[in-house]
């Protein structure tokens, strides 16, 4: 999958957010999938360091300390008018805010979000501006397993499998590193909110309700390694 720009660097995002906590929870999170990023705390050094950066996609809040995310992305136009924006707004926002938003073909996730949701809001943004390549990315698969991003379509062999929106990020996030154990820990981190103050057995309870949709009465795919978390292999 490739998230390089022609010249071979890697794709760029910005990410905005005066919460200094969040934002670098999320650029640790889209480092970890091989993008370059870049972060901002406030709407006048978004602007300026998107002119510098010159970012493939945008993270930008809608509450800024300055000025707000909407006069954010109207400076950043005026530089990249074609840049796509994912917004993150809270719970509360207005709807018709919200609706002009999505009206230029850009997206919102509402706080408190996951960041698996985040990063897939972000590839699929991207990959209708054109930065990512839209063909070889909006279909996973590892084995007989395959999971559409865009449908959101899970099969395994002919078999459609009907998921909950919690299984469906659980398991688009171990079809992302198929033959890497993820720990119960990092899991939590990308598939739950980034607020979520649950408990750790709430990961091995969707894993057993993954289970029972994709392994059962199959040979299993997804597999316990003891102390150390779980892993998804081609059958």
């Amino acid at each position: 999958m490739e998230l390089t720009r022609p010249d071979g660097s890697p794709l760029r995002v910005l990410v905005v957010d005066d919460e200094v906590n969040i934002a670098e929870l999320l650029a640790m999170a889209l480092r970890y999938e091989g993008f370059d990023v870049r972060q901002a705390h406030t709407g006048s050094k978004a602007v300026a360091e998107s002119k510098a950066f010159r970012p493939d996609a945008v993270v930008l809040d809608m509450m800024l300390p300055d000025f707000d995310g909407l006069e954010v992305l109207k400076r950043m136009r005026g530089t990249d008018p074609d840049v796509p924006v994912l917004f993150l707004t809270a719970r509360d926002a207005v709807e018709d805010r919200i609706a002009g938003l999505t009206a230029g073909g850009d997206d919102y996730v509402t706080k408190p979000f996951s960041l698996e949701e985040v990063v897939a809001r972000l590839r699929a943004l991207m990959r209708r501006a054109g930065a990512l390549n839209a063909q070889q990315d909006n279909v996973l698969t590892v084995g007989d397993l395959t999971l559409d991003e865009d449908s959101h379509e899970v099969r395994r062999g002919k078999d459609e499998v009907s998921l909950t929106a919690t299984e469906f990020e659980l398991l688009r996030f171990l079809m992302r590193n198929p033959r890497r154990v993820l720990s119960k820990a990092q899991i939590l981190d990308r598939v739950w909110n980034y607020d979520f103050g649950g408990q750790a057995n709430v990961v091995e309870l969707y894993i057993s309700y993954l289970r029972k949709k994709i392994d059962a009465g199959r040979e299993p795919m997804i597999h316990t390694m003891r102390g150390a978390g779980y892993v998804l292999k081609p059958a």
